[in-house]
C-alpha cells in the first residue's frame, strides 16, 4: 500500500531538515512564548505573593525573612474564620441565585426566540450595562433601596407599608442583590453558547418518544447544559469570592469579606499579613473549581 505525499507535507519536511531541529524542540519553541507571557504575568506574581507572606512586617517596613506568623494569625483568629464564613456564605447564595436566573434567562433565548438576529439582539441588551463601571451599576442601587428612595416611596405610598423598610440598604441583602445583578452576566453567556450547540434533533425525538416539556428540559437540556453551567459557576465564585468594593459600599461597613480584609490590611501596611490571606483564599477558590470540575468534566463533555 503506497503513501502519495502532498506538496505541502514535502515542503514541511523540507523545512524541518531545512531547520536541522529535532520535532520536539520545534514544539517547545512554539510554546516559548506562551511560556514566558504566563511565566511573568501570572507564575511570577503568585510566587512573589507567596515569598511576601513570610516575611516580617511593621509599621513602617517590610523584613525578607521565613516566618510562619501571618498564617497562624490568620487561621488561628475568630475573626478571620468568621469573615471567611460570612464570604463563602455570599459565594453560596449569589452563584444559586445566578444559576437560577442565568439558566432561565439563556433557556430563554436558546429556545423560545426562534430568529438568530433576536436571539443576538437581546443578547445585547443583556450586556448593554456592562458598558458601565461596576462601581457605576453597584452604587445606582442606592437611591432605588434607600430610605427615601423608590422602593420605600412606592410601598409608602400604595399603603403597603407604615414607614421605610430598613433592611432594603446596608444590609445582607443589598451585598447579594448587588452581586447578582453584577455577575449574572457571566452565567448567562456560558450556559447561552452550550444550550445553542444543542441538537434540536434530540428534543424532538424526545417528543416525538413522548416526554412532556419537564422531562425534556430535565433528561436531555440540563445534561447537555452541564458544560456552560460550570464554566459560568467558575466565573461567578472567583469573582465573588474576591469582590470587596460590594460587600463595602453595600453593607454599609456591617459585613466583611475576605477580600475586604486584605484591602484594609493593605492600607494599613500589614503587606505579608495580607499575602497569607490572598495565598489561603487562592488555595480556598481552586479548591472549589476542583470540585466544580470533578462534578463536571469541561473537556469531555464540550
Amino acid at each position: 500500500m503506497t503513501t502519495i505525499a502532498t506538496s505541502g507535507d514535502l515542503k514541511a519536511g523540507d523545512a524541518r531538515r531545512s531547520f536541522g531541529a529535532p520535532r520536539w524542540l520545534v514544539a517547545y519553541l512554539q510554546a516559548t512564548p506562551l511560556v514566558l507571557i504566563l511565566g511573568f504575568f501570572f507564575i511570577l506574581p503568585i510566587l512573589t505573593i507567596i515569598v511576601v507572606s513570610f516575611w516580617d512586617y511593621d509599621f513602617a517596613s517590610l523584613y525578607p525573612d521565613f516566618l510562619t506568623m501571618n498564617y497562624t494569625e490568620a487561621l488561628g483568629s475568630w475573626v478571620t474564620w468568621k469573615t471567611y464564613l460570612n464570604t463563602l456564605k455570599f459565594t453560596a447564595i449569589t452563584w444559586a441565585l445566578t444559576l437560577v436566573i442565568g439558566f432561565w434567562v439563556a433557556y430563554f433565548l436558546a429556545f423560545h426566540i426562534r430568529t438568530t438576529t433576536m436571539q443576538m439582539v437581546l443578547f445585547l441588551v443583556c450586556t448593554v450595562p456592562f458598558l458601565t463601571s461596576n462601581i457605576i451599576r453597584m452604587i445606582s442601587w442606592i437611591p432605588v433601596l434607600g430610605r427615601n428612595g423608590l422602593v420605600n416611596s412606592t410601598l409608602i405610598e400604595l399603603g403597603l407599608v407604615p414607614q421605610p423598610i430598613e433592611w432594603l440598604l446596608y444590609s445582607d441583602f443589598a451585598v447579594v442583590l448587588a452581586l447578582v445583578h453584577l455577575n449574572t452576566l457571566f452565567m448567562v453567556t456560558p450556559i447561552f453558547n452550550t444550550l445553542m450547540r444543542i441538537d434540536r434533533s434530540l428534543i424532538e425525538a424526545a417528543r416525538d418518544c413522548g416526554a412532556s416539556g419537564w422531562q425534556v428540559l430535565w433528561n436531555v437540556v440540563l445534561p447537555l447544559a452541564k458544560p456552560g453551567m460550570a464554566i459560568g459557576s467558575i466565573f461567578v465564585v472567583t469573582l465573588v469570592m474576591a469582590d470587596f468594593s460590594t460587600v463595602q459600599v453595600m453593607s454599609g461597613g456591617q459585613s466583611a469579606s475576605v477580600a475586604l480584609m486584605m484591602k484594609n490590611q493593605m492600607s494599613l501596611l500589614q503587606y505579608p499579613a495580607a499575602a497569607a490571606n490572598a495565598v489561603v483564599l487562592l488555595t480556598v477558590v481552586l479548591l472549589m473549581v476542583a470540585a466544580i470540575l470533578r462534578v463536571v468534566d469541561i473537556r469531555k463533555e464540550l
